[in-house]
């Protein structure tokens, strides 16, 4: 009788009772602890990606005048943005030649960059043994980055410049007769501040996919006969795919959208898809200026997608 009256007092502390197992803490399922370990990043992600976009494409159907915003439906962001195109077919109009520069500029940055960073990450991977040095020369590709890209970017002019130290060193040593006009404020110097500023973007993710490449493959591929460049081809590149398109997503995101490296290395006279959205913003026509950050992300979201088909970043992570 009193055990009774003390299971009814204290209910779970009486060991053998049914509330004793109700009170037994409850352990929480393996997926909701995935959901809430990702929801600080799912949380940062929505707050300054997923709600930001929303609202460009929402502003980008907006309609305005030379003085404000006027939150009606309109599609006259994008009707000004291609104004004039459909009768110059078969012609590219403005901005459709603004759009074919950015593309051409922005398929030579990435074929430079993957060139030079699969050449370093192949450099470090397999032919440097020791992993301290391994790590010490991948730091001492990040000292560029330890100054501003403004930095970086502005010290190429005193070098490339009409009397700047390369045209000096030509001319100083016969091999041309006149300084060269191209070197400075040209296609060639946004490429080339492009290539210095974002190789590094390129050289992490594939030296990071090399190094996993188990050796024994590659001493196998040797034993069967295979040249180095049978080896490079058949066995290293399709295992190093993943860094190859991570890198490559990485430098074409960034040279899209970039307009302050090629304003200041093409001399203002180079166009691009960043410039146009930054001349709207600057002349307060944010509905077409969205506009043309909608159709930039959408050119740059189908060359992802493009890339993603070659390769299964997931499966492959």
């Amino acid at each position: 009788m009193s055990e009774e009256v003390l299971q009814q007092a204290t209910p779970g502390l009486i060991p053998g009772s049914g509330t004793a197992r109700a009170a037994k803490p409850t352990r929480l399922s393996p997926s909701f602890i995935s959901w809430l370990q990702a929801g600080p990043m799912m949380l940062v992600f929505l707050a300054f990606f997923l709600i930001p976009l929303v609202f460009v494409v929402i502003v980008s159907f907006w309609d305005y005048n030379e003085y404000q915003l006027l939150p009606a439906f309109s599609g006259r962001g994008y009707t000004d943005t291609f104004e004039g195109c459909i009768a110059q077919l078969p012609d590219l109009c403005t901005i459709g030649k603004t759009y074919l520069m950015t593309l051409k500029l922005c398929f030579m940055v990435w074929a430079i960059t993957l060139f030079v960073g699969f050449c370093v990450a192949y450099f470090l991977a397999f032919h440097v043994k020791s992993k301290t040095w391994q790590m010490g020369l991948s730091l001492l590709c990040t000292i560029p980055f330890w100054t501003s890209n403004v930095i970086r970017m502005i010290a190429w002019i005193p070098l490339l410049g009409r009397n700047g130290l390369v045209n000096s060193g030509l001319v100083k040593t016969g091999l041309i007769n006149h300084p060269l006009e191209w070197l400075l404020f040209s296609e060639f110097s946004v490429v080339l501040a492009l290539v210095h500023l974002f190789t590094f973007f390129m050289v992490v993710p594939i030296f990071n996919s090399m190094v996993r490449i188990d050796k024994s493959l590659i001493e196998a591929a040797y034993d069967a006969g295979a040249t180095g460049f049978q080896t490079l081809v058949n066995v290293v590149i399709p295992l190093a795919k993943p860094g190859i398109v991570i890198g490559s997503i990485f430098v074409i995101t960034i040279v899209m959208g970039d307009f302050i490296t090629i304003g200041v290395m093409g001399g203002q006279q180079i166009a691009a898809a960043g410039k146009i959205i930054e001349t709207r913003v600057n002349a307060l026509q944010f509905p077409a200026a969205a506009a043309n950050a909608v159709i930039l992300l959408a050119i740059t979201f189908l060359i992802i997608t493009m890339m993603s088909r070659i390769v299964d970043i997931k499966k492959e992570l």
